[in-house]
């Protein structure tokens, strides 16, 4: 499941527990992640998925639902 594997992603790079994330865990506030964390994220989730996400919809992510449905549309 492409949901399961781009959480997979998330928990590795920020070093949490996979059942520990939800749709409304923010990268900056709950992950501590500053911009650079987050740019490699993107690079990360492109790589593994194969994907090319939209670089404005990209820098109004603010939670990992947010990255999953913008991963998913790319996906498509």
């Amino acid at each position: 499941m492409l949901e399961e594997k781009i959480k997979e992603i998330i928990a590795k790079q920020f070093k949490v527990d996979l059942k520990d994330l939800k749709d409304e865990t923010r990268f900056k506030e709950d992950l501590k992640a500053d911009s650079i964390a987050i740019v490699e994220l993107i690079m990360n989730l492109e790589d593994e998925l194969n994907v090319s996400l939209d670089d404005d919809k990209v820098t109004s992510v603010k939670t990992v639902g947010e990255a999953i449905a913008l991963a998913v549309e790319a996906a498509k």
